[in-house]
């Protein structure tokens, strides 16, 4: 039996995505996502702990994400955990662990509109001021697929 590679987070972005294009035309887009958890320490305050995480999204995704996606927009992104290393410039072997985006979602209110408040759903409003469900979702390669 395979294993399981899910992620599930739902948090708000730290910066604009940045989008690099590559050779051979594909593109990704990098950005980081802080997700916030809360507890109570032993004399009973409250205390907040935020996590910050690498997220990055290909191909289409990419592009759709750089047109959407904003510093401060609360997300939901699932997808899966991958760690690659890397040389730094001093010759030090480097690891990075980030999620591959597969699916993004927008959730919460229009961004700077309204008081932020359309209700529990997924919104984004475009450039003629209509709202629009948004859900961007990055499709398996098709040597990917299972058949």
């Amino acid at each position: 039996m395979a294993g399981v590679n899910k992620v599930i987070l739902v948090g708000n972005l730290g910066k604009d995505p940045e989008v690099r294009y590559l050779e051979g035309g594909n593109s990704v887009a990098n950005f980081t996502l802080a997700t916030n958890e809360y507890y109570k320490d032993k004399q009973g305050a409250r205390v907040e702990r935020t996590e910050w995480h690498n997220i990055s999204a290909w191909r289409g995704l990419a592009e759709l994400a750089e047109k959407y996606l904003k510093k401060g927009s609360q997300v939901y992104v699932e997808g899966k955990l991958r760690t690659r290393q890397y040389q730094d410039k001093d010759q030090q072997t480097r690891y990075i662990t980030e999620i591959i985006a597969e699916e993004i979602s927008l959730l919460g209110g229009r961004p700077g509109g309204n008081n932020g408040s359309h209700g529990n759903g997924s919104a984004h409003t475009t450039g003629n001021g209509t709202d629009e469900n948004v859900s961007l979702r990055q499709e398996p390669e098709l040597d990917q697929l299972p058949f």
